[in-house]
């Protein structure tokens, strides 16, 4: 990835810290750009449909439209972008229903700035994994990929 063609990343999140947050992480990168921010499930459908980012990094909790639903409905809408799913909890019912509505893998909000890059870089290339993170903690693939 050179910087004249970066991964465009949409960050979406009920609370603007966690957005805040991630935004700086993702300056540390040359290969990522931000290039929009949603506070909830229905602005990132919009924003989707607006930017077509590369990949988009998705809170699973969220008040009306969660993570799972905005997942699902952006996938239908924008199937070429990338879904990581983003979580505070090891819930495995809240993982597997981002999977199933098309995410290609999680990553618990815990993990560090090279863990997240990779994560982003795993997923844009069509892969759910990311390279040297530790598993709990790494985009996990899907069924089937």
């Amino acid at each position: 990835m050179t910087q004249s063609n970066p991964i465009r990343v949409l960050l979406v999140d009920d609370h603007a810290v966690v957005r805040s947050g991630l935004g700086a992480f993702l300056l540390a990168f040359d290969d990522l750009e931000l290039v929009g921010e949603a506070g909830g499930g229905e602005e990132a459908v919009r924003l989707c449909e607006r930017f077509q980012p590369d990949v988009v990094l998705m809170d699973l909790v969220m008040p009306e439209m969660d993570g799972a639903a905005a997942t699902r409905a952006i996938r239908e809408r924008c199937p070429r972008i990338q879904i990581i799913a983003l979580t505070s909890f090891k819930e495995k019912e809240l993982v597997e229903g981002a999977l199933e509505a098309g995410a290609i893998g999680y990553l618990l909000k815990n993990v560090s700035a090279d863990e997240l890059a990779d994560a982003i870089r795993a997923a844009h290339a069509g892969s759910g994994s990311g390279s040297g993170a530790d598993p709990g903690h790494q985009a996990a693939a899907r069924a089937g990929l």
